[in-house]
């Protein structure tokens, strides 16, 4: 498999911050976001088992899916180009289409990604059969990731992150895109340990059925103790709000690296709001996952 994967990854306490010390909280930051330099965040966790199957069934291509500032289509090029496998991204929005590439799809087109645009209608319905079909006749037969890559190997490849934080951390904080991530975390952690998870969409709490039903499929019913919090979307995905550029640059100047907007900076705020709202009791222990790459 991919070589030079950094397991488990570091877990950094943030020192000398009055909005915790003041509420009686210790942080950590468990820095998924080293794992291995091309796998951005913490993919690697949501992919190594739908790689090792693809692999096992003889697949010699990736298809996945993802917005245009997906992190999940950069991690998988980079894994395919690292493999030695074909990938294709199908991408949210034909208005793409011929456009300049931001930076994420420039860096998965850099690594051999074949980029396909559709319709945001067209994108609503990929998990249907019929419209996945049509798209592997027309790009080819390939393994099929899902968005965000989260499916039942991505919730078990993730119960290993749960398991490196048993002992470590009350409670456990992780932005939340499409659920894996926290369906596999909160499996892993110990009893008295809870998982808080933060989603970067505007109504996010949708995203609580699908993570029932990823644990479901991935270790036959519920697992761990969690709950979403989904206020601190500031605006949806990919937005940014003055309020948590703000935060994000205090964060940078108070720790040494500033948070992705995208992921990282929305959980961070949400912790740190709830430790400033007494949520947490004097003497709770907080682990925050950092499972986007730092900007700065």
């Amino acid at each position: 498999m991919i070589p030079d994967v950094r397991l488990p990854s570091p877990l950094v306490e943030l020192l000398d911050d009055e909005r915790l010390a003041g509420r009686g909280v210790r942080m950590f930051v468990k820095r998924d976001d080293q794992i291995h330099p091309d796998l951005p965040g913490n993919k690697w966790r949501k992919l190594h088992l739908n790689l090792r199957a693809a692999l096992d069934g003889g697949h010699g291509r990736l298809l996945t899916f993802g917005g245009a500032y997906s992190n999940h289509l950069r991690a998988t090029a980079a894994a395919g180009r690292l493999l030695g496998i074909a990938t294709t991204g199908v991408v949210r929005g034909d208005e793409l289409a011929g456009r300049p590439l931001n930076p994420s799809l420039a860096r998965a087109a850099a690594d051999g990604m074949r980029l396909h645009f559709v319709d945001r209608a067209t994108y609503r319905r990929k998990g249907e059969p019929e419209v996945l079909a049509s798209l592997l006749d027309l790009l080819g037969p390939a393994y099929v990731v899902p968005e965000g890559g989260s499916n039942a190997l991505a919730a078990r490849g993730c119960a290993a992150l749960g398991e490196e934080l048993r002992g470590t951390a009350d409670v456990v904080g992780v932005a939340c895109g499409t659920g894996g991530t926290l369906a596999g975390l909160a499996a892993g952690l110990g009893p008295g340990q809870r998982a808080i998870g933060f989603p970067v969409l505007k109504g996010g709490g949708f995203l609580a059925a699908e993570i029932r039903r990823l644990q479901e499929e991935a270790f036959g019913g519920p697992r761990g103790n969690w709950l979403l919090d989904d206020r601190f979307h500031h605006g949806g995905y990919a937005r940014v709000s003055p309020e948590l550029r703000a935060f994000a640059e205090d964060f940078g100047g108070r720790h040494g690296f500033v948070p992705d907007s995208v992921y990282v900076a929305k959980m961070l705020h949400g912790l740190f709001s709830l430790a400033q709202e007494g949520a947490f009791a004097p003497g709770t222990t907080v682990a925050a996952v950092v499972t986007g790459r730092p900007t700065g």
